[in-house]
């Protein structure tokens, strides 16, 4: 069913749903040589850490990698559910894998190392993109070192990319990491959107519903700029909140009134 608010503005759809094609996903100029960054490390079979506050844009720069970076050579997995032990970790990882798991952890891990290899023997090479792995359990980091050691430690099989909050790098840092640490070549951080970014991502993301003309005034995404505090996942919020409340007010433009109301509203939520 259509929303009131899109039939109003005469948008094809909404235009900050999560639900968009990586094609279609738009990466600010701020973020281009991050991206890069990441391409070239997994391009050089290293490892890394990319780490950013709530609602920055992790995820997006994590699928616009998966686009950029050729298919034929890679093999991208990527893994959500850090809250588990050492085994069911591994269980996760084979089935993200296709792999059948196996009851002990010795089993498992052996199952995932092994498919590693194979993959290095077919000229691919595989990536595990780890999300939320501020939150990974101790005794997973204390194995993801093993994990990257192939043919006496001799070649780099298997690129880790380990994605999370700024937290994830005191925890690296430890000393009880630190052969981890010693493995992963780059620490990245994904910064907020400036001012010009929410703009444009504003115009970007109304243009792809079919909307050519400003409807936030610039006094309206300044205020749902400084509301978001420049992350993706607050301005998609905040900017559908406005879009309603402007149609339930018969307003053709998202005026800085109606972003004033809505970010005072109980209806925003706290990250």
């Amino acid at each position: 069913m259509t929303s009131a608010y899109v039939t109003h503005f005469g948008f094809d759809g909404a235009p900050f749903s999560k639900e968009i094609a990586d094609d279609k996903l738009w990466l600010p100029p701020s973020k281009e040589g991050l991206v890069d960054e990441v391409c070239d490390a997994l391009k050089d079979r290293e490892s890394l850490v990319l780490t950013g506050d709530p609602g920055v844009g992790k995820t997006c720069v994590l699928r616009v990698i998966r686009q950029r970076l050729p298919q034929a050579g890679f093999r991208l997995t990527y893994c959500h559910n850090a809250t588990l032990g050492r085994r069911d970790f591994y269980r996760q990882l084979c089935l993200a894998l296709g792999l059948s798991p196996s009851a002990t952890a010795a089993a498992v891990f052996w199952a995932v190392s092994t498919h590693v290899e194979e993959l290095g023997r077919e000229r691919v090479h595989p990536v595990f993109l780890l999300d939320e792995a501020h939150l990974l359990h101790q005794d997973v980091l204390d194995h993801l070192h093993i994990l990257l050691n192939y043919q006496w430690d001799s070649k780099a099989l298997l690129s880790l990319v380990l994605v999370g909050l700024q937290e994830l790098d005191a925890r690296i840092d430890m000393r009880r990491n630190r052969s981890l640490a010693s493995r992963l070549a780059r620490k990245v951080s994904i910064g907020k959107l400036s001012p010009d970014d929410t703009a444009q991502y504003v115009r970007r993301r109304l243009a792809l519903v079919g909307c050519e003309k400003d409807v936030f005034t610039s006094d309206a995404l300044a205020m749902l700029h400084e509301a978001a505090d420049g992350a993706h996942r607050d301005i998609d919020k905040l900017a559908t909140l406005a879009l309603r409340e402007a149609a339930r007010r018969k307003k053709k433009l998202v005026e800085r009134d109606v972003v004033a109301r809505v970010t005072a509203s109980d209806d925003v939520e706290s990250p």
